[in-house]
């Protein structure tokens, strides 16, 4: 659960620490108080985008920091460990977001930096976040499908993968054979060009490397005059009466004499001695080399030339040699392809023919068991709905296919692949017996869609693990025994994950364990947003400030006392 929440310098927000608890929470206070900016930065440390917009005026940066308590069998400890994270179950998992002025943000889980993408993975298996807006996901059919596929994820999910894996494969084949079969109007224009090149290349009988060995001959060839006279002139030198003979008198003269003066005179003599030898191989060296030295205008024509031709062959094909090769074995594979493009194309269709028939099982039996799933789905939101004052909703997933006229035929139907499988799928509901079920934008309020999505989000808690829901305002456009309805629900959801909400409904604000007031107050001149968390006396005055308005009178204290007891006893 999240146990501590700490933001600086978020818009109105200049310093707030809040503790949480167990349970179900509520955020209230007047409206504009700040109490969305709460969740706002909850959405930041889970991932969400920031902006320098939100930055306190007058502020360097904005600084969001949560820390949440965690059962060590929380899949979230191991997708830490698989991020290269270090965390201790036995101790707090902390989160920290720091937002600059220039738009930059830094994140840290537990001290180590890591990337947004990474804060998503993990802020994705701790808080899930229900706004204002998101009910209107529930308009969108396209996201019908998604959302019954999360539901039965268990059943479909490995059902899912093996389709999609196939469908990948057969796009893969499909583009090939597509691409080969419209080559045929070019096939024998670039047949003839990929020949020549070929040839070309082929007869360069060209090696790595060969135009670097070429380079350097090529150095030594243009200089190879100039090479023979100093190194001849060097070798003359070595071997003229004051090089190598000269050294040889000195050692004879200090062999003369070495006896008298072992210590001081021995150690010169060798090192002449040395001298002189490493001389003599120097010599045999130099004229060694001397006699390979090339002079050769012919050979140097001939390098010229084949460097002159590999430049041509780089400018045409690749910049190297080892870019010209490889250019090489892909036209070859190239030219084999379209030389026997019908044996090919045949392959192909053939390959096709059958990832086909495999792709349309696979679908059709995810298709199956959607049907099944959607059933189970609907029988459990009919189920959620009824304690939302919805008892007579009667709810059906609609399936079909995505017809196309040039998709591929299918029981008598000519439908599209797409990768999330055959179908299309699209609740529909009535929500009165009698009336025919129809789309849910066409008859559902905003208040029956807010408890259609809380409904959802209450089947979704039993099958995820995300120990953190929030909800932004789910109460909207309800009231009355509807509003108690969602109020009840939000604390049976509460038993099995940690709950906020963001009400101003006194319904579902005396239903919760923990209420929290949001007011926005002036300081020195400057706005600021302070939370604190409610006593029993602070509540009653929260909750008769709701019931009444702006005057607090003796009924509306007395009201709000009764609604806080009448809680207490349904929870008990």
């Amino acid at each position: 659960m999240l146990v501590h929440l700490s933001i600086r310098n978020l818009a109105v927000v200049e310093s707030v620490d809040v503790t949480f608890h167990q349970g179900f929470h509520v955020l209230t206070g007047e409206t504009g108080a700040g109490k969305s900016i709460i969740i706002d930065a909850l959405g930041f440390i889970a991932g969400g985008r920031g902006s320098a917009d939100l930055i306190r005026y007058g502020c360097d940066k904005a600084e969001i920091e949560a820390s949440f308590d965690l059962v060590a069998a929380h899949p979230v400890w191991n997708t830490l460990e698989g991020l290269g994270i270090h965390a201790d179950p036995s101790e707090a998992l902390i989160i920290r977001r720091e937002i600059s002025a220039t738009g930059k943000s830094i994140s840290r889980i537990n001290g180590q930096m890591v990337n947004l993408s990474m804060l998503r993975d993990i802020g994705d298996q701790l808080i899930n976040i229900h706004g204002q807006h998101e009910h209107q996901t529930l308009l969108r059919p396209e996201r019908h499908l998604h959302l019954l596929d999360a539901f039965g994820s268990e059943i479909l999910a490995p059902l899912k993968a093996n389709y999609q894996a196939t469908y990948s494969s057969f796009v893969k084949v499909e583009k090939e054979w597509n691409e080969l079969q419209k080559s045929s109007q070019q096939t024998f224009q670039m047949l003839d060009m990929y020949r020549y090149q070929i040839d070309e290349i082929a007869a360069a009988k060209l090696k790595v490397g060969e135009d670097e060995l070429l380079g350097e001959e090529k150095v030594k060839l243009s200089h190879s005059e100039k090479m023979m006279d100093s190194i001849s002139g060097a070798y003359e030198l070595l071997n003229g009466s004051q090089g190598l003979e000269a050294v040889a008198k000195a050692i004879s003269k200090f062999e003369d004499i070495a006896e008298y003066d072992s210590k001081g005179i021995q150690p010169i003599l060798e090192q002449l001695q040395s001298a002189y030898y490493q001389l003599e191989d120097a010599s045999f060296a130099l004229r060694n080399y001397r006699d390979g030295i090339e002079v050769n205008p012919g050979r140097l024509d001939e390098v010229q030339d084949r460097l002159d031709f590999i430049s041509t062959l780089k400018r045409k094909y690749g910049d190297s040699i080892d870019r010209i090769l490889a250019y090489y074995d892909q036209i070859k594979q190239e030219t084999d392809t379209l030389e026997n493009k019908d044996e090919i194309l045949e392959k192909l269709r053939d390959k096709r023919e059958k990832l086909l028939a495999q792709l349309l099982e696979e679908g059709e039996a995810l298709s199956h068991a959607r049907r099944r799933c959607a059933e189970e789905l609907a029988i459990q939101i009919e189920a959620e709905l009824k304690d939302l004052q919805m008892g007579r909703t009667s709810l059906k997933v609609k399936f079909g296919r995505l017809e196309d006229p040039s998709g591929v035929e299918w029981k008598g139907q000519r439908i599209r692949l797409s990768r999330q499988g055959l179908d299309t799928a699209e609740f529909l509901i009535s929500p009165n017996p009698g009336e025919p079920l129809r789309p849910l934008g066409k008859i559902a309020s905003g208040g029956e869609l807010s408890r259609m999505m809380l409904a959802l989000k209450s089947i979704f808690a039993r099958h995820d693990e995300v120990p953190v829901l929030i909800f932004d305002e789910v109460d909207t456009g309800v009231s009355g025994r509807a509003a108690q309805s969602i109020a009840e629900k939000l604390y049976k959801l509460s038993a099995t994950c940690q709950v906020f909400s963001i009400t101003h409904l006194p319904q579902v604000a005396c239903m919760a364990d923990n209420q929290y007031l949001i007011e926005k107050t002036v300081q020195d001149g400057r706005t600021m947003t302070q939370v604190e968390a409610l006593t029993e006396e602070g509540r009653v005055k929260e909750l008769a400030r709701m019931l009444g308005g702006v005057e607090i009178t003796e009924k509306t204290l007395h009201h709000a006392q009764e609604m806080l007891g009448m809680a207490r006893d349904q929870k008990a």
